[in-house]
């Protein structure tokens, strides 16, 4: 009995974009994630392991919050304009708040930093996921899904052994400061390429008339 197992990984440029954009961004804050326990105990005057949980109760709720009203705004306006620069608003926030983390020694600092990097997310979740889902290929939803939770998720496996040798050898803030340049690369890299969210019309009729793949009811 033979077996044939074909895997086509051809995707789309603007997919294939947005995955990379993915890679830096969610694959450099893996670097955070192992130490910011540790950083907040460490380097923040007054932190206990209670404002640690705080801390992250902050992040879920204000971007659990933020994402769906993002989200309803965005669906209830045509075309993706408002996608792309709620996107890049969000990049360049979390890439403000990665920065901000370098510096911060008091507690109200660590939360509105905390608070900003929340805003960040919750901006970019539906604004990422509303591109992304207008551009899946044909007949290729779950792979393209599946190729970027798969690119990220073995980034940020190779980023969390990397955040514990830089921080060990450089400091917290040598990594805060590299994940506030990626993730500052990742907003020039989906801002560089507007063409391909906004395609220019130098024929009749635009290059891509219509982003929503053909079989999905919208």
């Amino acid at each position: 009995m033979k077996i044939k197992i074909d895997i086509n990984i051809k995707i789309n440029r603007v997919v294939r974009f947005l995955i990379l954009s993915d890679l830096f961004f969610l694959g450099s804050w893996s670097m955070v994630q192992p130490l910011f326990s540790i950083f907040v105990i460490e380097h923040i005057k007054g932190a206990t392991l209670i404002v640690v949980g705080l801390i992250a109760s902050l992040y879920w709720l204000v971007k659990s919050l933020l994402q769906i009203p993002v989200a309803n705004y965005l669906d209830n306006h045509d075309g993706e304009k408002d996608d792309f620069y709620t996107l890049i608003i969000a990049l360049s926030l979390a890439s403000i708040a990665a920065f901000s983390f370098a510096s911060v020694t008091e507690l109200w600092h660590l939360f509105l930093t905390q608070f900003i990097y929340a805003v960040a997310m919750g901006l970019y979740v539906p604004s990422w996921s509303g591109i992304f889902s207008r551009h899946l290929d044909d007949k290729r939803f779950s792979f393209d899904w599946s190729l970027d939770s798969t690119v990220v998720g073995l980034t940020s496996c190779g980023s969390a052994i990397l955040s514990g040798i830089l921080a060990n050898f450089f400091g917290f803030s040598f990594v805060f400061i590299l994940v506030g340049i990626l993730s500052f690369s990742s907003a020039i890299l989906i801002f560089s390429v507007p063409n391909l969210i906004f395609p220019k019309q130098k024929q009749e009729e635009p290059q891509i008339r219509d982003h929503s793949p053909a079989n999905i009811n919208r």
